[in-house]
């Protein structure tokens, strides 16, 4: 069973970048393919984007295609979102999430088909 722990989130304005991590424990981290979603107050958690056990097959929400990037380091058991061009509608708490596949190519955008998630990371872009 793996763990998550999300860090990297801040307060930032309009147009900056920040880079969150999520570091995976207690279990193989190249068995998991893994995403990245989001929270914004009142609002369902939506998926951000996500990735294969091999790191391809990348899937991007349509609003933050061209300015988030996932990446993982299978060696660091981190999964990374960097964040470029930040807007205030990015506002929300974002989450880490794994799940367990044996397909290396299998990249997963429901949050129902993960199984693992982190605390959340609060990121606030201000205007």
């Amino acid at each position: 069973q793996v763990q998550l722990i999300e860090s990297g989130g801040g307060l930032v304005q309009a147009g900056d970048s920040l880079r969150l991590s999520c570091i995976a424990s207690g279990d193989t981290f190249e068995s998991y393919a893994m995403g990245w979603f989001r929270q914004a107050p009142g609002k369902e958690r939506e998926f951000v984007t996500a990735l294969s056990r091999a790191g391809g097959n990348i899937y991007h929400l349509d609003s933050v295609k061209g300015r988030f990037t996932i990446s993982r380091d299978n060696a660091k058991a981190t999964v990374y979102l960097q964040m470029n061009s930040l807007k205030p509608e990015d506002t929300a708490v974002y989450y880490c999430a794994a799940a367990k596949t044996l397909d290396t190519g299998m990249t997963l955008v429901l949050a129902q088909q993960y199984g693992y998630w982190g605390q959340g990371t609060q990121v606030t872009v201000s205007s």
